[in-house]
């Protein structure tokens, strides 16, 4: 039952995976989103820009959409709405970037709406209905498998992350095991070497 209910929420998330954000643009700086994804996941995203003082024309917008090794997947100046799409090749954290071009007339902030989508949410599921002729509880059942693979394909994920994180914790315990080994064999090293340098200076000094 328990199962049943997690399976349920995971479908919920992945089918409302493509909700419009607000982002509040400052009049000088950058405000960026990012999200991390893994390898192979359709990413389509539109964005439109919104003048807080209602100015008119709205002022532009930059956009810079970068991968996690920093590759430039969308870069647009002189903006006031655009769209990019992509696969992911990389797995990590996806960063887009906005920030208000030099002819801003009123200095002021903007607001983006970004509406990104990722994975089952980008699919367009107009197109598969019309290629695949189905409607109804049939499109309903195919976007709830492709849900269930997307969740199989993020649990896969998550299972590698995990393997992941723990060699390295595992890598980090023994190195700071052996850092702890080594330290602790200089000290009785210097203890000792302290002590025999002791005993023959009171020795030389005739002492003992």
């Amino acid at each position: 039952m328990m199962f049943g209910w997690v399976l349920l929420s995971l479908l919920v998330c992945l089918l409302r995976k493509g909700e419009a954000i607000w982002l509040t643009v400052p009049a000088s700086g950058t405000k960026c989103v990012s999200e991390e994804l893994h390898n192979n996941v359709v990413v389509l995203a539109d964005y439109f820009a919104i003048s807080d003082d209602h100015s008119n024309p709205i002022p532009t917008i930059s956009v810079k959409v970068t991968s996690p090794f920093g590759n430039n997947l969308h870069h647009k100046e002189n903006m006031t709405h655009g769209q990019f799409a992509f696969t992911t090749t990389e797995a990590g954290n996806y960063l887009a970037c906005f920030w208000v071009d030099g002819h801003n007339p009123g200095g002021g902030s903007l607001t983006v709406n970004l509406d990104w989508k990722t994975g089952i949410a980008a699919k367009d599921w107009e197109s598969v209905a019309r290629k695949e002729k189905i409607e109804g509880i049939e499109l309903e059942l195919r976007k709830l498998e492709g849900a269930v693979e997307a969740i199989h394909e993020n649990l896969i994920y998550l299972k590698s992350r995990e393997a992941e994180m723990r060699s390295v914790s595992e890598t980090t315990n023994a190195r700071v095991a052996s850092f702890s080994i080594a330290s602790l064999g200089v000290c009785i090293l210097a203890s000792v070497l302290q002590v025999l340098y002791l005993k023959r200076y009171f020795r030389k000094k005739k002492l003992i």
